[in-house]
Parts: structure tokens; sequence; C-alpha cells
């Protein structure tokens, strides 16, 4: 691991800022049914949430570590998919916030857009532009689609959108203590949900960006953007992408101060704040400037903000 602690780059180079939520839009009756999700039956139980190797941002308040209890729940296997996404859309009329803005937040050396589409870059990470015509259906702009992308993650998702999926889908997100939990696996103490080296053996083992970050990515994986979902072995709870590929909302509001009062049992973040918890990293994740696709690490967003490296996955009932 070649990263060190300090106060990192901020969570927007990750996921560039972006409105706060919309109302939520409601959802007009179906009889259509939601698509299978593969899930994974998780026991619950205790385990030590955070950053246990001093690694973290201190902007981003992952320590102390602390113990965490919970329930018995379920989670998807995979993130949810485009295909998934597009059943959704299908069967209810719903439009994203992206498309309802009309724009969303393209990396720059992935935008199939004409130049008059590319309506301006983010002054905190000028790699992300803001593309006219950018949404899940045409996640690098209006001049490409998703059709050969239904097996990735559905991207240029709002916390907003990810909610309404699911009220559709009879699921939730899950809170981040339930994602990290999950992510860690059956193991304890591990930097990766595999163990403690980025590529044992010199094997990918996530979907991150390899090359000079951000203008020379090598694809020397077989990627350069979002991979398939099983693209990947899974953890060892049968859990697919749980460092990298896309950024995934959990229900919690976030914090950097939560991790020193939350409690002990079924914690759900605090009842106050602006943003919401993202985790898991993306495809633009690189150790020399963001190592964030390592199982503690976490970061807040506005709920109505999309972009080209986030979507999520869905959680059962306790």
């Amino acid at each position: 691991m070649d990263a060190s602690p300090g106060t990192g780059p901020p969570g927007r180079c990750c996921s560039p800022a972006g409105p706060a939520a919309a109302p939520p839009v409601p959802l007009p009756p179906t009889a259509a049914r939601p698509p299978r999700h593969a899930q994974v039956r998780l026991p619950g139980g205790a385990f030590a949430m955070g950053d246990a190797f001093g690694e973290g941002y201190a902007a981003d308040g992952e320590t102390p570590v602390h113990t965490v209890e919970l329930s018995p729940f379920t989670l998807d296997a995979t993130p949810v998919t485009t295909a998934q996404f597009a059943a959704f859309a299908a069967a209810t009329g719903y439009r994203t916030d992206a498309e309802r803005a009309g724009s969303s937040a393209v990396f720059q050396l992935f935008v199939l857009a004409a130049p008059a589409d590319v309506l301006g870059r983010s002054p905190a990470a000028p790699w992300w532009l803001d593309v006219r015509g950018a949404d899940w259906r045409h996640p690098f702009g209006p001049l490409g689609d998703a059709e050969d992308l239904r097996d990735h993650p559905v991207v240029h998702i709002s916390h907003t959108d990810a909610l309404a999926y699911c009220r559709w889908a009879g699921r939730r997100l899950p809170t981040e203590a339930e994602w990290e939990y999950a992510a860690r696996g059956p193991h304890a103490g591990r930097r990766f949900p595999w163990g403690d080296e980025l590529r044992p053996g010199g094997r990918h083992r996530c979907r991150v960006w390899n090359g000079h970050f951000p203008d020379r990515p090598t694809g020397e994986d077989g990627w350069y953007a979002t991979s398939p979902v099983r693209a990947y072995p899974p953890n060892g709870y049968g859990l697919y992408d749980v460092a990298g590929n896309v950024w995934e909302w959990c229900a919690d509001r976030f914090d950097a101060t939560w991790y020193g009062r939350s409690p002990r049992r079924d914690p759900r973040g605090p009842d106050a704040g602006e943003r919401r918890v993202l985790r898991g990293g993306s495809y633009l994740c690189h150790a020399s400037y963001c190592h964030r696709y390592r199982v503690a690490a976490r970061i807040g967003n506005t709920p109505g903000s999309t972009s080209g490296n986030c979507g999520f996955r869905t959680a059962g009932p306790r």
C-alpha cells in the first residue's frame, strides 16, 4: 500500500457535489415485477468498524475504530445494474435527477459529446466535466448509450433516485455499518475485502484506476471505466464490487465526527446533516491521489449529486 494518511483530497474529487435532494417523486402503481436481485443473507453480529491502519483522510472521519453489533440482513450480491434500473424506469416512467437537470458529471477522458454540450468543469476537480445529456442511459454523454453496459453498474444515480428504486423494488439502502460489515466479509481487520495487498500475486482484484491519474489510464485489467458487476472475484460473503467500480449510496447522513458517538447496536447515522454517505470507491480511485477503495473508506455528498461513477445496491429487512 503506497498511500499515507493526511487531510487528503476532498470527497468531491471522487464524486462532484450537486444540489440538495429534490422532493421524492411519486411512483405510479404498476403491475410490473421488480427484477430479481441476487441477495446474500448476512448473519449479523459484532465487528470492528473503522480504519485500523491509520491511513484514512482526517476529513472523512474513519476513526475511532469502534465495535458495532448488527442484526441479520440481506444485501444485493452486486450493485444494481443498468438492466435492472431500465426495468424500473420502464415500469414507472421514472426520470432521474440527471435527466430532469439535463446534465451530469462525466470524467474528462470518457466524454462522448459535442463540444457545445460540455457546459463546464468542476473547480475542485477539473477532470469532472458537466455534460449536457449525460445520464444513466448515456453514461458518457449524448453521443453514446448504455446498451452495451447492461451488466455494468448503473451510474449517474442520485441518493434520491436510489431511494425511488428501493421503494419500487421493496428494498432499502443499507446503513453505512451494514455496508462495511458486509464488505469486510468474514474477516477482521483487513485493508481490502481479500487482504492487505491491493494486487496479491500481481492479480487485479477490483476495478480501480490503472496508470497515471488523471490523464493516462492503461486499461491493463481490460477496462477503463466501469466493469461488468461480476468481473472480479467476490469477497468471503459472496459480494461483488465492494471495492472499486462505482461508489454506492448508503442510507446514513454523513458526519466526520459520527464514529465518536455512534451507537453500538444497529447504528443508522446522525439525525441531521445535508450530505449522505457513499462507500466503496470507484474506477477513478488511485493510490497517488485518492485511496478510498479501502474497506473503511467513506465520503459524503449532497443527495442530489450525480456522476458517472456513482450507483448503489439494495438491502433487505432486518
